[in-house]
């Protein structure tokens, strides 16, 4: 699993993701492989949880839509993703089925997404969430929510906060490990 976390505070955005891979009880790390889990998609930074399968297929995906990724606003990632949704039916044979008594079909994913315009998180069944100060997905969030939540009032900046939350899922959450990637910016 992961520990990636987004952070909104005084007009900065910051998101962070953790860099280790697991297959089952194996630790593929950093030294292994360059295991990015955030990408760029035009003025927007991109991090997911879940498979590892996930990362190659939305990176593709995401930066050949082109002008239809539109990552802006909570009706817009809502509509890029249920875009995207369809796209992993047809072309990368998406397996849907979560539970028998799913009311939607899932896309198997959860996602975290910060821009200029400001934080969003995305879950499998395209549910759409606009953070006003943090959040964080994937096996270390727990630990991540906890450390973000006990500085976001104290005198930290949005990127010092995402630090402070993917250190914590580090050392706490087995399957999360450094080296950490980072990236703030300002808001618009």
């Amino acid at each position: 699993m992961t520990t990636s976390v987004v952070v909104r505070k005084n007009n900065q955005v910051a998101i962070a993701a953790d860099s280790l891979v697991t297959f089952g009880e194996t630790r593929l790390s950093r030294s292994y492989e360059d295991n990015s889990k955030i990408f760029q998609v035009g003025d927007s930074y991109v991090t997911l949880a879940g498979t590892t399968a996930h990362f190659p297929v939305m990176r593709k995906l995401l930066t050949e839509m082109g002008e239809a990724c539109r990552l802006s606003s909570r009706d817009e990632v809502f509509e890029t993703y249920t875009q995207v949704h369809n796209i992993l039916k047809e072309k990368f044979f998406l397996n849907t089925r979560e539970d028998e008594d799913d009311p939607y079909e899932s896309s198997q994913l959860t996602s975290l997404i910060a821009n200029p315009h400001g934080i969003f998180g995305v879950y499998s069944y395209r549910e759409v969430f606009c953070f006003e100060r943090f959040w964080g997905i994937g096996s270390g969030r727990n630990f991540a929510l906890g450390a973000m939540h006990a500085l976001y009032e104290r005198d930290a900046s949005a990127r010092e906060i995402a630090e402070a939350g993917v250190l914590a899922g580090a050392e706490f959450d087995k399957n999360s490990a450094g080296p950490f990637q980072i990236y703030s910016f300002e808001m618009k």
